[in-house]
Order: C-alpha cells, then sequence, then structure tokens
C-alpha cells in the first residue's frame, strides 16, 4: 500500500526520534560513568566518547527540528532516558552507551536503506544523517578501547 508524501515525511521524523532517544540514553550513560571515574579517566572518557556522542546528538536534532520545519511538521519532544542504576558501575555504563550509539547507528542506517529520505526527504536531511552516523560509527570501537585501558 501506497504512503502519502506526509505520511513518509512523518515516519522519517519518528524513525530518527527513535535512533536519537537510543543516542540521548548513550549520553546519560556516560555522563553516569563520568561521576564514577577517576579525574584522568573521566576526562578521557569525555574526549574519546562524550564529545562525539554529544555532537551527534546535537547534530540529529537539529536535523530533526530543521526537516520538520521545513515539511510543516511537528517535531517530537525527544526524551531523556535514564542511564539505570548505578550498581552497574563504570564499565557497565560505557559498554550500556556503546550498545546505545550502536542501535542509533543501525536505525538511521535502516531508515537510509528504507529510501525515505531519497524520496520523501531532501538534500539536507540526507547530509544531517549521514554526518549523525559517522560521528557514532566509531564509538563502539572507542568504547572497547577505553575499556581496555580503563583504570591502567
Amino acid at each position: 500500500m501506497a504512503i502519502t508524501l506526509r505520511e513518509a515525511r512523518e515516519r522519517i521524523l519518528e524513525d530518527l526520534a527513535a535512533a536519537l532517544d537510543r543516542v540521548a540514553l548513550a549520553i546519560a550513560c556516560l555522563g553516569e560513568a563520568y561521576e564514577l571515574l577517576d579525574v584522568t579517566t573521566a576526562e578521557r572518557l569525555e574526549a574519546e566518547l562524550f564529545r562525539p556522542v554529544q555532537r551527534a546528538y546535537g547534530r540529529g536534532k537539529r536535523t530533526h527540528a530543521e526537516f520538520a520545519r521545513r515539511c510543516a511538521l511537528p517535531a517530537r519532544e525527544l526524551e531523556s532516558p535514564s542511564s539505570g542504576p548505578r550498581s552497574q558501575g563504570a564499565k557497565g555504563f560505557v559498554e550500556r552507551a556503546a550498545t546505545a550509539a550502536a542501535e542509533a547507528d543501525a536505525g538511521i542506517a535502516e531508515l537510509q536503506d528504507s529510501m525515505l529520505p531519497i524520496e520523501s526527504g531532501d538534500a539536507e536531511l540526507r547530509t544531517g544523517l549521514t554526518e549523525v552516523r559517522e560521528l557514532l560509527a566509531g564509538v563502539p570501537g572507542a568504547s572497547r578501547q577505553f575499556l581496555r585501558t580503563m583504570g591502567r
């Protein structure tokens, strides 16, 4: 069954918002991990993981809001998810953040593969999606490297 242009654009916005909710979870988890680490390790976490994830979130939010505005559609309010209990420790938070970032990247990839951004989006949307994915792509590997050297 064919969908209207409006329905396609609403789906793009919903799928992007769902991916950004995962990025927000990654930010929350990295924030909790930061609080549990010593100063030197926390600064490394911020430089290697938090900044790229935060930049991806900012770029994604801007892409979402601007596309909604250009299409005269409401932008969805993005969630601020809970990072979970502190008992999971810094390692658990970093692992959870890496998983959330990978899930967000996969969600945006699936959106891109659906062809909706080409058929119903615009160049600015496609550029924004690509930039968010580029920022998220290195997070799982950087997380593994960070965890290997954490506490050393």
